[in-house]
């Protein structure tokens, strides 16, 4: 199996991370806009597609704050991701036009219910995937300098 390139977008806005608000059998969950890279794209252009396809809107890019990699068969949803390998590169960004409607764009991800705003001081009560990403974002908005590369988490 391949391993899959993922750029995925942190976008803070007055105390709140922009998050994709899904479903599954034990609830809501929430994960971050974007999605895997295509033959011939850049990251930066995966990015700027996902999340116009996901959240109707274009962003600016700014630095790459964490670099994931998740292997699907060392975590909790074993059995049905156990052959998947992804690398996601999680850039901060901003919203390019403050008068767009943010909601589900031009192609939604596949069970994609709604796009929310979370509150940063109750995000460890979300479950927000990958969920040890949570208390990093916490972090990093209040000044800490972390390692960008975080390993195999979920």
């Amino acid at each position: 199996m391949n391993i899959r390139n993922s750029a995925k977008a942190i976008i803070i806005q007055e105390h709140q991370l922009l998050a994709i608000k899904k479903q599954d059998k034990d609830g809501y969950y929430f994960i971050l806009p974007g999605g895997g890279q295509e033959h011939g794209e850049n990251l930066h252009q995966t990015l700027q597609r996902e999340c116009i396809e996901e959240i109707n809107t274009t962003v600016d890019i700014g630095n790459l704050l964490f670099i994931r990699e998740y292997i699907g068969k060392n975590h909790e949803h074993f059995e049905f991701d156990g052959s998947v390998h992804q690398l996601e590169y999680m850039f901060l960004c901003t919203i390019q036009s403050k008068n767009i409607e943010l909601k589900n764009g031009i192609i939604p991800d596949d069970g994609q219910i709604s796009v929310e705003w979370l509150p940063l001081a109750e995000l460890l009560n979300y479950r927000l995937y990958p969920q040890a990403v949570r208390q990093k974002i916490i972090a990093r908005v209040a000044g800490d300098d972390l390692p960008v590369y975080l390993g195999d988490i979920n």
